[in-house]
């Protein structure tokens, strides 16, 4: 826990620092604060990652989840990929037929709809980078020295699934963005995580973690991890592009509402997976005969 709780306080301070920062740049740039301050943040995860992984004494190829060739890695995100788009698919296939998602009564054109797939496989791959490297990579290794895998499974995961909804929103109607309003974004953001209506996707989110994390620790490197996940992005961007979330329809409460796709739905596909992947993945064992047990014939 106490690895957890380091790699928590760390993207709380880059979060906190990119408040500040965005008072000062706030003139310069056409964002609007909160985004300007989202952009900062990420920034910021990624110039301190390295004297922070030093700090931890992770800052090795391997540690972080690269230690493999630069072939075997490539084909892991590819075929990866393609399992993140089957697993996603399935889940947005179904919430069709349940019809909690119905297919846009005004579909976009068909280059929009490459361009917005385009964004997906591309923004897919940029998020998954960062966040498999930090998470199923950095905290997994340093967890894994000093904890079990049950607690490093769910420590990892919890952390994952928080972070989603530590989310900076607009200022209200009026407020400048000073120093107290830099404020009210970090205190709002934070608050925002305990919102009761969010139960169902961070639950969601909690297993996609455990089942990344189950991935990393049988493959040993975290490609298949960026590959599934990039996967699930593009398959999640799309689906909003083509579909839209039918608050009307029964079982609407399969979804939630942070990005209409995941769910208590999601959650328990994803758990399942998880369950399935770990028991077929269990190394065989290996039968040996014990020499002193062997009878000998002349």
């Amino acid at each position: 826990m106490r690895i957890a709780l380091l790699f928590f306080a760390y993207l709380l301070a880059c979060f906190t620092c990119a408040a500040l920062l965005a008072i000062p740049l706030n003139t310069w740039f056409e964002l609007e604060p909160h985004r300007l301050m989202g952009r900062l943040a990420q920034l910021l995860i990624l110039l301190g990652a390295w004297p922070f992984l030093r700090l931890l004494q992770i800052a090795q190829r391997s540690a972080i989840g690269y230690g493999v060739s630069g072939s075997e890695f490539r084909r892991s995100l590819g075929l990866g990929w393609l399992i993140g788009v089957a697993i996603l698919s399935a889940l947005l296939i179904v919430l069709m037929v349940l019809e909690v998602r119905i297919p846009d009564p005004n579909p976009p054109a068909w280059l929009s709809i490459l361009g917005k797939l385009m964004h997906g496989i591309i923004g897919g791959f940029l998020v998954s980078f960062l966040e498999e490297t930090i998470f199923r990579g950095a905290l997994h290794t340093a967890m894994r020295r000093t904890n079990t895998l049950v607690a490093t499974l769910f420590w990892s995961a919890l952390l994952y699934s928080i972070v989603h909804f530590i989310d900076p929103k607009p200022l209200p109607e009026g407020m400048e963005y000073d120093l107290s309003g830099a404020w009210w974004t970090v205190v709002y953001a934070l608050g925002h995580l305990f919102q009761w209506e969010h139960l169902d996707s961070l639950v969601a989110l909690f297993f996609v973690g455990i089942f990344l994390s189950l991935v990393r620790e049988r493959t040993g490197h975290i490609g298949w991890c960026i590959g599934v996940h990039a996967g699930w992005v593009a398959v999640i961007m799309l689906g909003r592009k083509i579909t839209d979330h039918n608050e009307t329809a029964s079982l609407a409460f399969l979804v939630g509402d942070y990005d209409g796709t995941i769910g208590w739905l999601a959650a328990i596909w994803i758990a399942m997976l998880s369950v399935a992947y770990w028991v077929l993945t269990q190394p065989k064992a290996v039968c040996t005969s014990n020499p002193s047990n062997a009878q000998t014939t002349s």
